[in-house]
């Protein structure tokens, strides 16, 4: 059997290769562990030990909507705060979208109150960015009560009224949510 020769230079094209995939999967990796819904310092600032508990996928019919990941101190999940959720868009949705559908299911929670449904959805609408396919937006129910939410690293608004954090939060984590398997996936109960 013959020995096969490789050139100098094709041995340096095949080392240079298999460097470059070797800092490519690094990367890759670091950029997965570091995502929004897992390794956020703003979370952490706000949910100590803050670890994912369950996550999800919210399609409609044929759509999928988002990625929705939730995260608690120690992965330990308590209807009191704090919490938070992230979630990862998969497709374009303007922010008006986003605050009428969210006061839509806030009223379904139960929520009679039109006048403070009513302010709670303004202050929607000046928080909400309209988003694309791949866009991050992550809410944080405070220990306080209030409210933040973030657009990748940057704060984009807060509320104060620990009642709209309790009903706004509800939309994916009460039992009478409009996504049951979503919130059993959150919750890491299937």
């Amino acid at each position: 059997m013959r020995k096969r020769y490789i050139a100098p230079f094709a041995l340096f094209r095949n080392i240079k290769f298999a460097i470059g995939l070797i800092l490519s999967l690094v990367l890759a990796s670091h950029l997965a562990m570091s995502s929004p819904a897992t390794g956020n310092e703003l979370v952490a600032k706000h949910v100590p030990s803050a670890q994912a508990v369950g996550k999800g996928r919210l399609s409609i019919l044929f759509w999928d909507v988002y990625d929705a990941v939730l995260l608690a101190p120690n992965g330990q999940w308590n209807i009191a705060p704090p919490f938070a959720l992230s979630l990862t868009y998969l497709r374009d949705i303007n922010g008006r979208d986003i605050a009428d559908k969210s006061a839509e299911e806030i009223r379904n929670l139960g929520l009679d109150d039109e006048v403070k449904l009513a302010a709670w959805h303004n202050q929607m609408l000046n928080i909400f960015p309209d988003v694309k396919e791949g866009t991050n937006l992550t809410g944080i129910y405070a220990e306080n009560g209030e409210s933040i939410f973030f657009h990748k690293d940057k704060e984009i608004g807060r509320i104060s009224d620990p009642d709209f954090g309790r009903y706004f939060f509800d939309i994916w984590l009460n039992p009478k949510t409009s996504a049951p398997q979503l919130r059993a996936k959150l919750l890491g109960q299937s």
